[in-house]
């Protein structure tokens, strides 16, 4: 289950409390103060994993709480601290403050980490507090309480390529022609309902991430259909790859549908409206496809590839754009 979104609360270890304690030793006449400190709470820490690739696993468990550091002792005896909590989550995830609206952190490359929420400090023994006039303080200081928050999780998938089209428009077939993802593929609309990836290998060195991303209709920037809940995720990808049917089963103008896809994004965000963008007409082995690729080059005035998932037509020329759209030419050799 693909879960993008979640909300939890977080509260890290409170410090431990400081010591009050004397040294009783037959051989010592006068024992001094000797009353540990208390131990570190524990950090709530956030690491985006590559592993992880949903929020699912905060939908059983809203709280996320780091032990507390163990009081002092004697012996100036500092007590142990308590362990961070990490919490692992997609490359990709932002961090947003419930309570403040704001976004605290963007986790966006392999390993990053993120203390959310510091462990309170420990409270001092009272061995600190002797003085030449105060010999045996009975004085310690409790730990610091840890910090907490109320956070919300949000995932935007980093992709190097985005597919975009209507429902039905092939791009759960591209992927899957193009990479070893399993996108569930049917001959209806809204068949994929939640994004995959999919690594796409152009030869032994050179590879990217491809996301197959569930169709938009109009109006999805104001919630109908799917709504935006998925055009989020194509904010973080670098190429735009359009898929346009030649000729949908419900007798629609491919080069107004084109027109649709482009409003919504035009709608949602003008920064990913000016992002590089490749179009190719799917389902090239049917009869009609190549008038309708033809008439949507001369249409946009640009170059329009044709493909075919199924028939695994012009699929290496598509790739071969897309490397050189992702990168320089002469980084791909």
């Amino acid at each position: 289950m693909f879960i993008d979104e979640a909300d939890i609360f977080i509260k890290a270890g409170d410090g431990g409390n400081g010591c009050v304690s004397f040294r009783r030793e037959s051989h010592v006449p006068r024992g001094g103060p000797d009353g540990g400190d208390g131990g570190r709470g524990g950090d709530v820490v956030f690491v985006a994993d590559p592993s992880v690739n949903t929020l699912l696993d905060f939908r059983g468990r809203p709280q996320w709480i780091a032990p507390d550091g163990r009081n002092g002792s004697g012996q100036k005896c500092t007590g142990k601290s308590g362990r961070d909590t990490v919490i692992r989550v997609p490359p990709g995830t932002l961090i947003r403050d419930t309570d403040r609206q704001v976004v605290i952190k963007d986790l966006v490359s392999a390993g990053e980490r993120f203390v959310a929420a510091a462990g309170g400090k420990g409270g001092l023994g009272n061995v600190h507090f002797a003085t030449p006039s105060r010999q045996t303080p009975e004085i310690a200081t409790p730990g610091e309480p840890g910090e907490s928050r109320n956070l919300h999780l949000e995932l935007k998938l980093i992709a190097d390529v985005g597919l975009l089209g209507l429902p039905n428009a092939g791009k759960s077939t591209l992927l899957a022609s193009l990479s070893q993802a399993t996108p569930k593929i049917a001959d209806y609309p809204f068949t994929t309902t939640e994004p995959y990836l999919g690594i796409v290998e152009i030869d032994a060195e050179h590879r990217f991430v491809m996301a197959d991303l569930p169709g938009l209709i109009e109006g999805a920037h104001e919630g109908v259909g799917l709504g935006d809940r998925f055009l989020r995720h194509v904010e973080r990808t670098r190429v735009l790859l359009h898929l346009v049917e030649p000729l949908p089963s419900d007798g629609s103008d491919p080069l107004e549908n084109y027109r649709t896809i482009r409003s919504e994004i035009g709608h949602y965000s003008a920064e990913l409206a000016a992002r590089p963008e490749l179009v190719a007409v799917t389902k090239m082995d049917l009869t009609g496809a190549e008038d309708v690729r033809r008439r949507l080059g001369d249409e946009l005035g640009r170059e329009v590839l044709g493909i075919s998932g199924v028939a695994r037509k012009g699929l290496r020329p598509l790739m071969g754009r897309l490397a050189s759209m992702l990168a320089p030419a002469d980084a791909w050799g």
